[in-house]
């Protein structure tokens, strides 16, 4: 059964209602769910309060007042990355709800729904969570704004803030609530934020830099707001310090992270009985889009020490990894068995990255694991998910296991026996394309982006060419790529097409740097700083240097000509234009129409090898050739 939707499944007031952006969806794949389940697996009453009506709050009183706390998040995305492409323009659909209608959730659904609570609960504690809570906990640029906006604690009237993944979290804050501890005394639960008029009480905080010294757009403040960032993200691990940030009369106050889950918890959490699908109710809709990527994936653990700086994981989860056990993972696969949906295809066994199962080394510390150089503490071990994958493969009626999580190659090119995990992921769980992420040939730009060089992806290309190869598999990859990151320029954007020139790739869609909240990248592009180094770092803002770097990473789109030839003109690279082999563009009055075909597999390279690899066999018509969700 799923969770209470309406009052009606309700006998009395629950003890939680529990209000979120997305349409309902009871699969782990959804923070709400696993919240709810968790809490009900406790012996607390759960109502569930799906993307309410914000005009009025008449949705927000259905329930009445539950009788421990109301607990808000904006969904599984943040409601403006939700709303808006990164040219600020409306999305036309929204896979987390019915139909995929948009405008079922507001604009900074967060603060709205807890705002809205109050007007009419004054007293009742209001926790909030969610990726959209995590990532703004503390005072944060806005793209959107464009300006440094407060913790979202404060704008939401919220009582306390959960960041992470919540769940022992929540299961402690519903025990001292439920002793009859107040939720302004709540300020002592690892994993959490909470707002306190005196910090007399804390054991040693380390101070960020206040509100106020942040706030303005002037050098000094973007200085201070910085050094602030780089404090946040040096604190999001074990052994991290209580932070404090002032806001005049009052202070917003981080508590270190939450223990990581043991693996016995993690597979409880897995093991409760969702439905694993979304409400009956919105049948009549058309469904919801989001369960098709999920449905059939595993989630085989948590955590990611990449260290990307344009990726927000490592400050929400941390860079320890939680994982799994084997035995909870084959039942999830095997439970797939039973249901009539399933057509042999499990579409992902990963996390936020596919190949770290295990942590890192037994020291962690605050810098990179892996960029620009593995640290020499590194341990590699891709063997307990071979033998993971081995298992699964053997389960009856699993046709197919696919790898759509992200593959780190540079940490398979550096263990040692990592040959023998690109050999069985090219032999049993790649169909006919290999998703990677370079992001980017420009070593300054790479850096940047705390990525690995260039030379790596090469490497790692030319063992994919050889091992598929040796199996006889037409394979090849297809790297992601990114334009106007910070530090990238003109003459960088150039280079980068240059190499897609030369392997013959062209992207189907070009993917232009987004400044979510919370991550490395985003503070630079808004102070124009290094925070590890507080150095300045050039970074590409106006839309038209936007649009050429777009256009030069699909330089063969007419639409795209005239751009690409400002750009080119502008970066000093005419010798680009003309009709040598190695040009990006001809002269116009020569020029005919470019071919416009992407992403087209004959005649196209893994990378500067130069070695062409066959147009791979046309895939079954199955639901595993959807578009990825993650990135590695």
């Amino acid at each position: 059964m799923f969770l209470p939707t309406t009052p009606q499944e309700l006998a009395a007031p629950p003890d939680f209602v529990l209000i979120t952006g997305d349409a309902y969806v009871d699969h782990p794949s959804f923070g709400v769910a696993i919240i709810g389940r968790l809490l009900e697996s406790h012996g607390y009453s759960v109502a569930v309060l799906a993307q309410p009506d914000w005009k009025t709050t008449a949705d927000f009183t259905q329930f009445g007042k539950p009788k421990l706390a109301f607990l808000v998040s904006g969904g599984n995305i943040d409601s403006m990355v939700n709303h808006y492409s990164v040219a600020l323009h409306k999305r036309k659909t929204d896979a987390y709800s019915a139909g995929g209608a948009v405008g079922k959730r507001p604009n900074r659904a967060t603060i709205v729904y807890g705002n809205k609570i109050r007007e009419v609960y004054k007293d009742t504690p209001i926790i909030l969570g969610g990726i959209e809570a995590s990532l703004r906990r503390l005072a944060h640029y806005d793209y959107w704004d464009n300006a440094v906006r407060r913790s979202i604690l404060l704008d939401s009237s919220a009582d306390l803030l959960v960041y992470g993944m919540g769940e022992r979290q929540i299961i402690a804050i519903a025990e001292a609530l439920e002793s009859g501890l107040s939720a302004e005394h709540i300020t002592f639960i690892a994993g959490t934020v909470f707002k306190t008029k005196t910090v007399d009480f804390l054991e040693q905080p380390l101070f960020l830099p206040s509100f106020k010294a942040i706030k303005e757009p002037d050098k000094v403040s973007k200085m201070e707001y910085a050094k602030s960032v780089l404090i946040q993200h040096e604190n999001v691990n074990l052994n991290s310090k209580i932070l404090a940030e002032e806001y005049g009369n009052i202070f917003v106050v981080q508590n270190p992270p939450a223990e990581p889950l043991t693996t016995a918890e993690l597979d409880r959490i897995y093991s409760l009985p969702y439905e694993r699908n979304y409400h009956p109710k919105y049948e009549k809709d058309g469904g919801v889009p989001a369960i098709e990527e999920v449905k059939f994936s595993i989630t085989s653990h948590r955590g990611c020490f990449g260290g990307c700086n344009f990726c927000a994981l490592g400050y929400h989860q941390g860079k320890q990894i939680q994982a799994r056990s084997d035995k909870s993972i084959l039942a999830e696969a095997e439970q797939f068995t039973h249901d009539p949906d399933f057509k042999g295809y499990i579409h992902d066994v990963g996390g936020p990255t596919a190949n770290f199962r295990a942590n890192p080394c037994k020291k962690p510390c605050k810098r990179h694991c892996l960029a620009p150089k593995p640290c020499k503490n590194l341990e590699y071990n891709h063997q307990p998910y071979i033998n993971l994958l081995r298992k699964l493969r053997k389960i009856p009626k699993v046709k197919k296991i696919f790898i759509r999580s992200g593959v780190r190659y540079d940490y398979v090119l550096n263990d040692p026996n990592g040959g023998g995990f690109l050999q069985e992921l090219c032999e049993h769980h790649v169909s006919g394309r290999l998703k990677v992420a370079p992001e980017h040939v420009s070593e300054n730009v790479l850096n940047a982006m705390g990525k690995p060089s260039f030379k790596q992806y090469t490497k790692f290309a030319k063992k994919f060419d050889e091992t598929n190869e040796k199996l006889e598999k037409p394979q090849y990859l297809v790297p992601y790529l990114m334009s106007s990151h910070p530090g990238c320029d003109l003459a960088d954007a150039v280079e980068l097409a240059e190499y897609l020139k030369s392997t013959g790739h062209m992207p189907e869609q070009v993917q232009d740097f987004y400044p979510t909240p919370g991550t490395i990248s985003t503070c630079m592009y808004y102070t124009g700083l290094n925070p590890y180094t507080l150095q300045k770092i050039y970074v590409p803002k106006g839309q038209k240097e936007k649009a050429m770097q777009r256009a030069l990473m699909q330089y063969r789109l007419t639409e795209n000509y005239e751009l690409v030839k400002k750009a080119l003109i502008k970066a000093g690279r005419t010798d680009l234009i003309g009709h040598d082999p190695k040009a990006l563009i001809r002269p116009r009055k020569n020029n005919k129409k470019f071919n416009v075909r992407t992403e087209n597999p004959k005649n196209q390279k893994s990378a500067k090898n130069g070695k062409k690899t066959e147009k791979p066999a046309k895939k079954p018509k199955t639901e595993h050739g959807k578009k990825t969700r993650k990135r590695g």
